[in-house]
């Protein structure tokens, strides 16, 4: 049986765990490109450098968002990484409901700036954008009206 000092140098020849690199993805273009979810929506998105102009399906994010808080909430990103109107946004959102694709579509343009600049990862991975929210509807039970409805009891 060896001793316990032929351990020791098994520890020092180990690799030592770094971070992870993260690599900028841009494409010929110049764009960046990555898939946000929420729910049951899912987000395209593709960012480049501009003047700020996002586009959804096709239409002016005034015009497809038109409640003022899903704006809000598709900027949050842009302002935490202090980066307003310096990027276009070109993306296509599927299913779910509005404030679903919202969700989404900042998923992914926070997605998409950390590929277009690794160095804004930090900030907004503190501000939990890089984070996919996992609540989904829960499914219908048998037995239940609903995911958790009962049966409305009667004493007779």
């Amino acid at each position: 049986m060896a001793d316990l000092s032929s351990l020791a140098d098994l520890k020092t020849a180990a690799p030592a765990q770094s971070h992870p690199v993260h690599e900028r993805k841009v494409d010929p273009q110049g764009r960046s490109y990555a898939t946000g979810k929420r729910k049951n929506a899912v987000a395209r998105v593709w960012v480049k450098p501009g003047s700020g102009k996002i586009t959804v399906n096709g239409r002016e994010v005034q015009v497809y968002f038109a409640r003022p808080v899903l704006r809000m909430l598709i900027n949050q990103p842009f302002q935490t990484a202090k980066v307003e109107g310096q990027f276009d946004v070109n993306c296509t959102v599927a299913g779910g409901g509005l404030s679903g694709q919202a969700g989404a579509l900042r998923h992914g343009i926070s997605r998409a700036l950390t590929f277009f600049d690794p160095a804004l990862r930090p900030s907004l991975k503190a501000g939990g954008f890089l984070t996919r929210d996992p609540r989904v509807v829960e499914r219908k039970k048998y037995g239940k009206h609903k995911a958790r409805r009962s049966t409305q009891f009667s004493k007779r």
